[in-house]
Protein backbone atom coordinates (compact mmCIF):
# COMPACT_ATOMS: atom_id res chain seq x y z
CA UNK A 1 0.00 0.00 0.00
CA UNK A 2 1.48 3.34 -1.06
CA UNK A 3 2.01 6.31 1.27
CA UNK A 4 -0.56 8.28 -0.71
CA UNK A 5 -3.16 5.54 -0.23
CA UNK A 6 -2.52 5.46 3.53
CA UNK A 7 -2.70 9.25 3.82
CA UNK A 8 -5.87 9.36 1.72
CA UNK A 9 -7.55 6.76 3.92
CA UNK A 10 -6.60 8.69 7.05
CA UNK A 11 -7.92 11.88 5.45
CA UNK A 12 -11.23 10.16 4.69
CA UNK A 13 -11.70 8.98 8.28
CA UNK A 14 -10.74 12.33 9.80
CA UNK A 15 -13.26 14.12 7.57
CA UNK A 16 -16.13 11.62 7.65
CA UNK A 17 -16.27 10.35 11.23
CA UNK A 18 -17.00 13.77 12.82
CA UNK A 19 -19.34 14.63 9.92
CA UNK A 20 -21.34 11.42 10.40
CA UNK A 21 -21.69 12.04 14.16
CA UNK A 22 -22.80 15.66 13.68
CA UNK A 23 -25.28 14.68 10.96
CA UNK A 24 -26.95 11.83 12.89
CA UNK A 25 -29.97 14.00 13.90
CA UNK A 26 -30.38 15.07 10.26
CA UNK A 27 -30.20 11.43 9.12
CA UNK A 28 -32.94 10.52 11.59
CA UNK A 29 -35.11 13.43 10.40
CA UNK A 30 -34.68 12.44 6.75
CA UNK A 31 -35.54 8.81 7.46
CA UNK A 32 -38.79 9.90 9.15
CA UNK A 33 -39.63 12.37 6.35
CA UNK A 34 -39.06 9.81 3.59
CA UNK A 35 -41.04 7.09 5.34
CA UNK A 36 -43.98 9.41 6.10
CA UNK A 37 -44.28 10.80 2.57
CA UNK A 38 -43.76 7.70 0.40
CA UNK A 39 -43.93 3.94 0.63
CA UNK A 40 -40.73 1.96 0.92
CA UNK A 41 -37.43 2.05 2.81
CA UNK A 42 -35.68 5.33 3.51
CA UNK A 43 -32.30 4.02 2.36
CA UNK A 44 -31.73 2.93 -1.23
CA UNK A 45 -29.22 0.09 -1.54
CA UNK A 46 -27.61 -1.06 -4.75
CA UNK A 47 -24.55 -3.07 -5.76
CA UNK A 48 -21.83 -0.99 -7.41
CA UNK A 49 -18.29 -1.50 -8.71
CA UNK A 50 -15.61 -0.59 -6.18
CA UNK A 51 -11.83 -0.54 -6.37
CA UNK A 52 -10.52 -3.18 -8.80
CA UNK A 53 -14.14 -3.86 -9.76
CA UNK A 54 -14.96 -5.45 -6.39
CA UNK A 55 -18.73 -5.23 -5.71
CA UNK A 56 -20.02 -3.37 -2.67
CA UNK A 57 -23.40 -2.18 -1.40
CA UNK A 58 -23.88 1.52 -2.08
CA UNK A 59 -26.20 3.68 0.08
CA UNK A 60 -28.35 6.72 -0.71
CA UNK A 61 -31.47 8.29 0.72
CA UNK A 62 -34.27 7.03 -1.51
CA UNK A 63 -35.45 9.82 -3.83
CA UNK A 64 -37.74 7.85 -6.16
CA UNK A 65 -41.12 6.23 -5.75
CA UNK A 66 -41.06 2.56 -4.89
CA UNK A 67 -42.62 1.25 -8.12
CA UNK A 68 -40.21 2.83 -10.62
CA UNK A 69 -37.16 1.32 -12.30
CA UNK A 70 -34.06 2.29 -10.25
CA UNK A 71 -31.84 1.00 -13.07
CA UNK A 72 -33.36 3.34 -15.64
CA UNK A 73 -32.00 6.69 -16.86
CA UNK A 74 -31.25 9.24 -14.15
CA UNK A 75 -33.82 12.03 -13.72
CA UNK A 76 -33.58 14.60 -16.52
CA UNK A 77 -35.12 17.41 -14.49
CA UNK A 78 -36.63 18.30 -11.13
CA UNK A 79 -40.02 17.60 -12.72
CA UNK A 80 -39.26 13.91 -13.27
CA UNK A 81 -42.42 12.05 -12.14
CA UNK A 82 -40.34 9.27 -10.55
CA UNK A 83 -39.07 11.61 -7.83
CA UNK A 84 -40.89 11.92 -4.50
CA UNK A 85 -41.48 15.36 -3.00
CA UNK A 86 -38.80 14.82 -0.37
CA UNK A 87 -36.56 13.15 -2.94
CA UNK A 88 -36.70 16.19 -5.21
CA UNK A 89 -35.52 18.41 -2.34
CA UNK A 90 -32.74 15.98 -1.43
CA UNK A 91 -31.50 15.90 -5.03
CA UNK A 92 -31.56 19.68 -5.37
CA UNK A 93 -28.89 19.94 -2.67
CA UNK A 94 -27.23 16.52 -3.20
CA UNK A 95 -28.32 15.50 0.32
CA UNK A 96 -29.38 12.08 -0.94
CA UNK A 97 -25.68 11.16 -1.16
CA UNK A 98 -24.93 11.67 2.55
CA UNK A 99 -25.46 8.00 3.58
CA UNK A 100 -22.31 7.28 1.56
CA UNK A 101 -20.40 8.58 4.57
CA UNK A 102 -21.03 5.05 5.88
CA UNK A 103 -19.51 3.61 2.69
CA UNK A 104 -16.44 5.77 3.24
CA UNK A 105 -16.02 4.76 6.87
CA UNK A 106 -16.38 1.10 5.86
CA UNK A 107 -13.58 1.56 3.33
CA UNK A 108 -15.71 0.92 0.23
CA UNK A 109 -15.42 4.53 -0.94
CA UNK A 110 -13.34 7.66 -0.49
CA UNK A 111 -14.38 11.29 -0.13
CA UNK A 112 -12.91 12.03 -3.58
CA UNK A 113 -12.73 9.64 -6.51
CA UNK A 114 -14.68 8.49 -9.57
CA UNK A 115 -18.36 8.00 -8.82
CA UNK A 116 -19.27 4.30 -8.31
CA UNK A 117 -21.06 2.91 -11.35
CA UNK A 118 -22.99 -0.25 -12.15
CA UNK A 119 -21.11 -3.54 -12.37
CA UNK A 120 -22.88 -4.16 -15.68
CA UNK A 121 -21.20 -1.10 -17.21
CA UNK A 122 -17.66 -2.40 -16.74
CA UNK A 123 -17.52 -4.52 -19.94
CA UNK A 124 -18.42 -1.42 -21.97
CA UNK A 125 -15.30 0.51 -20.93
CA UNK A 126 -12.07 0.68 -22.89
CA UNK A 127 -8.81 -0.38 -21.23
CA UNK A 128 -8.05 3.28 -20.58
CA UNK A 129 -11.45 3.90 -19.01
CA UNK A 130 -10.99 0.89 -16.72
CA UNK A 131 -8.16 2.78 -15.02
CA UNK A 132 -10.90 4.49 -12.97
CA UNK A 133 -11.09 1.22 -11.01
CA UNK A 134 -7.53 1.62 -9.70
CA UNK A 135 -8.78 3.85 -6.86
CA UNK A 136 -11.73 3.74 -4.48
CA UNK A 137 -14.87 5.38 -5.89
CA UNK A 138 -15.75 8.73 -4.34
CA UNK A 139 -18.55 10.78 -2.87
CA UNK A 140 -17.45 13.52 -5.27
CA UNK A 141 -14.91 13.67 -8.04
CA UNK A 142 -13.32 15.61 -10.86
CA UNK A 143 -16.27 14.95 -13.18
CA UNK A 144 -18.71 16.28 -10.56
CA UNK A 145 -16.93 19.65 -10.37
CA UNK A 146 -16.26 19.88 -14.11
CA UNK A 147 -19.80 19.83 -15.42
CA UNK A 148 -21.61 17.04 -13.56
CA UNK A 149 -24.93 16.28 -15.28
CA UNK A 150 -23.99 18.50 -18.23
CA UNK A 151 -21.28 16.08 -19.34
CA UNK A 152 -21.66 13.09 -21.63
CA UNK A 153 -20.83 9.58 -20.43
CA UNK A 154 -17.53 9.59 -22.32
CA UNK A 155 -16.53 12.98 -20.90
CA UNK A 156 -17.19 11.76 -17.36
CA UNK A 157 -15.15 8.60 -17.86
CA UNK A 158 -12.23 10.59 -19.29
CA UNK A 159 -12.26 12.94 -16.30
CA UNK A 160 -12.32 9.91 -13.98
CA UNK A 161 -9.15 8.61 -15.66
CA UNK A 162 -7.55 12.05 -15.50
CA UNK A 163 -8.22 12.08 -11.74
CA UNK A 164 -6.53 8.69 -11.30
CA UNK A 165 -3.51 9.92 -13.25
CA UNK A 166 -3.15 13.13 -11.20
CA UNK A 167 -4.51 12.09 -7.77
CA UNK A 168 -3.06 13.74 -4.68
CA UNK A 169 -4.20 15.21 -1.36
CA UNK A 170 -4.04 18.79 -2.69
CA UNK A 171 -6.11 17.75 -5.70
CA UNK A 172 -8.66 16.16 -3.37
CA UNK A 173 -8.89 19.33 -1.26
CA UNK A 174 -9.45 21.46 -4.37
CA UNK A 175 -12.21 19.10 -5.55
CA UNK A 176 -13.88 19.13 -2.13
CA UNK A 177 -13.90 22.94 -2.02
CA UNK A 178 -15.25 23.11 -5.58
CA UNK A 179 -17.95 20.58 -4.66
CA UNK A 180 -19.23 22.82 -1.86
CA UNK A 181 -19.69 25.62 -4.37
CA UNK A 182 -21.43 23.34 -6.86
CA UNK A 183 -23.87 22.09 -4.20
CA UNK A 184 -24.88 25.56 -3.04
CA UNK A 185 -25.24 26.82 -6.60
CA UNK A 186 -27.18 23.63 -7.52
CA UNK A 187 -25.40 23.52 -10.88
CA UNK A 188 -25.93 20.67 -13.38
CA UNK A 189 -27.83 18.50 -10.90
CA UNK A 190 -29.70 16.56 -13.55
CA UNK A 191 -28.31 14.83 -16.60
CA UNK A 192 -28.86 16.48 -19.94
CA UNK A 193 -30.73 14.48 -22.57
CA UNK A 194 -28.23 12.38 -24.47
CA UNK A 195 -28.48 11.74 -28.18
CA UNK A 196 -29.61 8.31 -29.41
CA UNK A 197 -25.99 7.33 -30.07
CA UNK A 198 -25.00 7.84 -26.43
CA UNK A 199 -25.54 5.61 -23.45
CA UNK A 200 -28.77 6.73 -21.73
CA UNK A 201 -28.56 4.74 -18.50
CA UNK A 202 -27.97 7.06 -15.54
CA UNK A 203 -24.35 7.38 -14.54
CA UNK A 204 -25.25 7.53 -10.87
CA UNK A 205 -28.07 5.05 -10.31
CA UNK A 206 -31.22 5.88 -8.35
Amino acid sequence: MSLHTICKRGFDVVICLPAAIVLLPFFALMVVAIRLTSKGPAIFRQQRAGRCGKPFIFYKFRTMKLDVDPFGPSPKSGGDPRLTKVGRLLREYSLDELPQLCNILKGDMSVVGPRPLYLSQMPEWSERQKKRLLVRPGLTGLAQVSGRGGLTREEKLELDVKYVETAGILTDIRIMLATIGMVFKRKSIYERRYSKTEHTRGQDGE
